[in-house]
């Protein structure tokens, strides 16, 4: 009798370190599987039909969070951001007396909310998500039981599935087969913003879904200067900057505005590229999965935000690009070194998610850290050094004016906004106890 209480202790005792093991030592495995998944995500962005900048954003925010409650209960010290975004009330809880394998539960949770947003309209990627779910899901099961991959596979899809279904109420489900909606009346008048050439107007109602943090589309940003033709007016000088800085363009200018051009169907776009960076980063300093879930969820947080921001503001004012400016009232012989995007000009959108992903990373890795941005290796673009974020931001916001996109002023100001919207998103309280 004492040698089975005996044989029965130890196999509590067992049982016991098992549940601990499996649910509390993310903060000790490598960010593998979260830097597998969002590579894969860049790498579809650029062929995935209708993945303009505020969609990819959109994914990015969703994919972000899918990540982050995927490992959350097994992350000593953090907590769900359930009631913390706009109208997330519920999501399912792990059942307490079950072992969970927490990166089976994160690779298969991604899996599913990666075929909700890059595969249900575009079939070719799904080989490509189903192949790396089989591998990662081969090579993270090691020896655990079948009953805990069994329960960890089901609760990563369930958790996708619940988050999915929240995604579809923010007013962007299924946007990528929707960019140019028909029903969409231009506002006539001689200073407002028309489209070049045979373009449509992108996601005139963006600025209209629900941001994940409450407030952060309803900051009210400066009114843009009335668009006065005397060379006295405020706008006619912000022109005629962008006039004087494109007609005498250096080699430098021009690969800045080449390096953060990030044109939708050509690459990752904006907001694809400050997630690269963040990828690169977090390879680089070994982060642990933990840290990573934090910082890539923060930072898709942040990406969704901000295009929201600054869509609504961008048609809301409805301000006309520097070319239509300049050909109608300087020279209507100059053209953009860049193609001007289908949409208002103030504010500007790279301004925007780039300080809002600036303000992430600063939070994340320090204020004065230097690094070389290797993103567009790929693309044969040289790589670009910064001895912080806010400067990598700057530059990025500075690189439209070089391309003849936008005004000085709509750079600024979306900058200013985007820091704001990131710093929203490094103050939501994912730790149990913050310090």
């Amino acid at each position: 009798m004492k040698n089975k209480s005996k044989i029965f202790s130890l196999l509590f005792s067992f049982l016991v370190i098992q549940i601990s093991v499996a649910q509390n030592s993310i903060e000790k495995l490598n960010a593998e599987v979260a830097t597998q998944w969002f590579d894969l995500q860049l790498k579809m962005i650029p062929t995935t039909p209708g993945f303009t900048p505020p969609v990819v954003a959109r994914s990015l925010g969703y994919s972000g969070l899918t990540l982050y409650e995927a490992l959350v209960h097994g992350m000593p010290g953090y907590k769900s951001l359930v009631g913390e975004l706009q109208e997330l009330e519920k999501l399912p809880l792990p059942n307490k007396s079950q072992i969970y394998d927490w990166q089976i539960v994160a690779n298969n949770a991604l899996a599913i909310i990666h075929e909700d947003f890059f595969a249900k309209n575009a079939k070719e990627n799904l080989p490509k998500i189903t192949q790396l779910r089989e591998n990662l899901n081969r090579k993270l099961r090691g020896s655990i039981s079948e009953a805990t991959f069994k329960a960890s596979v089901k609760y990563g899809e369930e958790l996708a599935n619940a988050i999915y279904k929240y995604a579809k109420t923010d007013g962007g489900h299924q946007a990528e087969m929707h960019n140019f909606p028909k029903d969409f009346k231009l506002i006539p008048g001689s200073c407002m913003w028309t489209p070049v050439g045979k373009q449509s107007a992108l996601q005139p109602y963006w600025g209209s879904n629900r941001t994940f943090i409450k407030g952060n589309a309803d900051f009210e940003l400066p009114v843009p200067p009335k668009c006065e033709i005397g060379n006295s007016s405020i706008l006619f000088a912000q022109a005629l900057e962008v006039y004087s800085v494109g007609k005498n363009l250096s080699e430098e200018q021009k690969d800045i505005a080449k390096f953060w051009s990030d044109d939708a169907g050509k690459t990752f776009t904006p907001p694809g590229h400050g997630v690269s960076i963040a990828l690169q980063l977090i390879k680089q300093e070994k982060m642990p999965l933990d840290k990573a879930a934090e910082t890539l969820c923060r930072i898709g947080i942040a990406v969704n935000d901000a295009f929201i921001s600054c869509w609504k503001c961008k048609y809301q004012h409805n301000m006309l690009r520097p070319v239509s400016f300049i050909q109608t009232t300087i020279d209507p012989n100059w053209n953009a070194y860049l193609e001007n995007p289908p949409f208002p000009e103030y504010t500007s959108g790279h301004g925007t998610v780039s300080g809002a992903i600036a303000a992430v990373l600063n939070d994340m890795f320090g204020y004065n850290y230097h690094f070389t941005d290797h993103s567009h290796d790929g693309n044969g673009l040289k790589p670009r050094s910064y001895d912080s974020f806010n400067e990598f931001a700057q530059e990025a916001a500075l690189s439209r004016l070089y391309g003849g996109i936008h005004y000085r002023m709509s750079n600024e100001e979306g900058l200013k906004n985007g820091k704001r919207i990131g710093r929203s998103a490094c103050e939501l309280k994912l730790k149990m106890k913050e310090s």
